[in-house]
């Protein structure tokens, strides 16, 4: 193909109203391609009837809401959750078939999810890609530990399902190389790696050497959704150690979701709720990882961990579970962050303490993290997406 092809790009995500990491990935890279790229790239989401979209969106990118309320299967008794998913999925595969044709796209991109069951049926004549944000270990019920032999029974056999589909798209991509290996009944899996969907000129106060009044930041922050798979109860157990020696810090925790259990746990830890802060979704990111000095991810497991590379690329040095699967891809222990054994609250307790005692450490660190993280430009990620598009005309 040849450079300046235009291509007609469609995506299916469930929604764009949302502050989460897939929402802000699709609509800063269906934005880029827009605008950088030429492409025609349209949007099509089920849900967020009459809401606008979280995350800046480009003019240039066409949104379609069937508007078909899959949430409303949340709240639902078991047989109605049955009933209303056979009728939404049969209206969703119908409007998105009228669709596909209509615009007929070189690619259809699915974030897997419930257009997966139906999306290679449709000829259209576009490529299909799937794209997936988590780790095929937590692809199913990764919002809770709880589990029993009915549960894993189901989940087997969902998987099985889910695998068939997979190898029917012309390609999957995920985010990790380790991701990559955890499908090894495909032949058509490759990697691209999350953007950073910021700019990266801005730095945080302690990579700034402090130059004149600026006063020394001493905030540790993390940034995520109040849910299992981001282990802020396990953060909360560290801070509560860390807290005692260190009363001139605080932790910021930002996120969508119920907060009641961490702050009854940060009631039963003793924790200091004037410097352990749980606040909602961020509103600005950018100002969020500037205005800090240290960044935590406590998560139990991660499809790649976009919010580290955003740390790091503002200058922040970082501390992370060594979790499956990204994190000990986009940090090197020791250089541009730390790493710490998955789930170790005691580890994560020291190594937190240990950037909070040591400012020149913390400099050293983050600046370094800047520039590791420079292979996660959009420019650079933008360019792995379009040789994989070119790829695909071909074949």
């Amino acid at each position: 193909m040849e450079a300046s092809t235009k291509y007609r790009i469609v995506y299916c995500t469930p929604a764009l109203y949302s502050a989460g990491g897939v929402e802000r990935v699709v609509s800063f890279k269906a934005s880029y391609f827009a605008e950088q790229l030429g492409y025609d790239v349209t949007v099509i989401v089920t849900e967020g009837k009459g809401r606008d979209c979280y995350f800046p969106l480009s003019d240039k990118v066409k949104v379609i809401n069937y508007e078909l309320g899959f949430e409303e299967l949340w709240r639902a008794s078991f047989l109605k959750k049955v009933l209303l998913y056979l009728t939404k999925q049969r209206r969703y595969k119908r409007l998105l078939k009228a669709e596909l044709l209509r615009i007929r796209p070189d690619f259809t991109i699915s974030m897997l999810r419930r257009e997966i069951n139906f999306l290679t049926s449709i000829h259209d004549g576009s490529k299909k890609i799937g794209e997936l944000h988590v780790n095929r270990a937590n692809y199913r019920n990764f919002e809770t530990n709880d589990s029993n032999v009915f549960k894993r029974l189901f989940a087997q056999l969902w998987m099985k399902s889910l695998v068939s589909k997979l190898k029917r798209l012309d390609q999957l991509v995920v985010l990790t190389d380790k991701s990559k290996s955890s499908w090894p009944e495909l032949s058509n899996v490759s990697v691209i790696p999350d953007p950073i969907p910021m700019n990266q000129g801005d730095r945080s106060h302690d990579s700034v050497q402090n130059q004149g009044p600026v006063p020394l930041i001493r905030r540790v922050v993390t940034i995520g959704r109040y849910a299992y798979q981001k282990g802020y109860d396990l953060l909360l157990q560290a801070w509560a150690e860390v807290e005692k020696y260190y009363p001139d810090w605080s932790l910021d925790i930002y996120g969508m979701g119920d907060q009641t259990s961490y702050r009854q746990l940060m009631s039963d830890l003793g924790i200091d709720a004037r410097r352990c802060r749980l606040n909602g979704p961020v509103e600005d990111v950018v100002k969020t990882y500037t205005d800090s000095s240290v960044f935590v991810l406590s998560s139990r497991f991660e499809g790649f961990g976009l919010v580290l590379v955003e740390a790091m690329a503002c200058g922040l040095p970082v501390v992370s579970f060594d979790c499956p699967a990204g994190p000990d891809e986009i940090i090197t222990d020791g250089v541009d962050g730390l790493l710490v054994p998955s789930g170790d609250v005691h580890a994560l307790a020291g190594k937190l303490m240990t950037l909070m005692s040591d400012e020149d450490l913390r400099k050293r660190l983050g600046q370094q993290a800047r520039q590791s993280v420079r292979r996660y430009e959009m420019a650079a990620i933008a360019t792995q997406w379009k040789d994989l598009f070119d790829q695909l005309m071909t074949k």
